[in-house]
């Protein structure tokens, strides 16, 4: 099945950077879309809720101003990330607002929900809805979602624990629709690899972290640049739901990243934090990808490497 234009169009690269949680702003939103790649950003980072309509009118604008003066290389669409999840009280409203500026493309997370796909294709906006195994896939599609992002092992954040081989393997028995892969993606070569697998695109969320215009302090980017893959803590001790950290801020904000106690996951919130250290504020998200992220660069510089890589992984296989 042939991609919705919306994803196809208009990309230097089969990419979604993926919408991070306090970090992804108009400002590092905008960068990825100029660049060729698809821009994102959790709405829950507009706070207070009033300043997601401001969010959504300048990125709107913006890009219409830019693809009116670059005809001939438009921006890649934007999307925003809506936490499906009994804990966000906003959701309602947020999704409104997607609904008032047509929003081109909404990822829905932590639970899928048929009143949000129908929302948004009221509009022409497709959903792209995360998973982390075939039946949460499974039930994603049958609720309305157009596409699937599968997390796979590895992916910052909220991850699942499947190997990217065997998930992306499974859906694609029964789904032949738009589907990404999270987890680790931080090379060109490793968007190829993720074609290869049989995903469309890749979703890449920490080599984004660590860029000028990203909303993350000066220190949490320092230490993505230092990490490596065997410094990322997988845990449920945050939010209630696993994902993967950086262990040196676990370690500053005075725990143990080897001996985590596990807890409840109907504890979730996304306002509070399990401990006096927020996540994701004090906790950093981190891919076990990291390894490839060598400095602070714009995010442009990144996405020309990430091209580079690209048509030279390419170029090996003769493709």
């Amino acid at each position: 099945m042939a991609l919705p234009p919306i994803l196809s169009d208009h990309l230097r690269l089969p990419v979604v950077a993926s919408p991070l949680f306090i970090i992804s702003h108009p400002q590092l939103t905008l960068a990825q879309c100029k660049a060729g790649i698809i821009g994102a950003f959790p709405a829950l980072n507009a706070r207070p809720e009033a300043q997601l309509d401001e969010w959504l009118a300048q990125i709107t604008e913006e890009l219409a101003s830019y693809n009116a003066e670059n005809p001939e290389r438009p921006a890649a669409p934007f999307a925003v990330n809506q936490i499906v999840h009994t804990s966000n009280k906003r959701l309602e409203h947020d999704l409104m607002m997607c609904v008032k500026y047509k929003v081109p493309i909404v990822i829905s997370s932590l639970g899928a929900v048929p009143e949000v796909n129908a929302a948004v294709h009221s509009y022409g906006g497709i959903v792209l809805h995360d998973v982390i195994n075939n039946r949460h896939a499974n039930s994603a599609i049958r609720k309305g979602a157009d596409g699937l992002i599968a997390v796979a092992t590895g992916a910052g954040g909220h991850a699942g624990t499947l190997s990217p081989f065997a998930l992306i393997q499974e859906i694609r028995e029964w789904f032949d629709g738009p589907l990404l892969l999270a987890g680790s993606i931080s090379t060109g070569g490793a968007i190829l690899a993720a074609q290869a697998m049989g995903a469309d695109m890749a979703y890449i969320g920490s080599p984004f972290i660590a860029t000028t215009e990203a909303r993350a302090s000066d220190a949490y980017k320092q230490a993505i640049v230092e990490a490596h893959a065997n410094d990322i803590v997988y845990s449920n001790y945050f939010t209630g739901i696993h994902g993967n950290y950086l262990k040196s801020s676990i370690a500053a904000a005075g725990l143990d990243p080897d001996h985590l106690p596990v807890a409840d996951p109907s504890k979730m919130d996304f306002d509070k934090a399990t401990t006096g250290a927020k996540a994701w504020k004090d906790i950093w998200g981190c891919g076990q990808g990291v390894g490839a992220v060598k400095a602070v660069e714009p995010v442009a510089t990144v996405v020309d490497r990430l091209e580079a890589e690209y048509r030279a992984a390419r170029a090996r296989l003769a493709l």
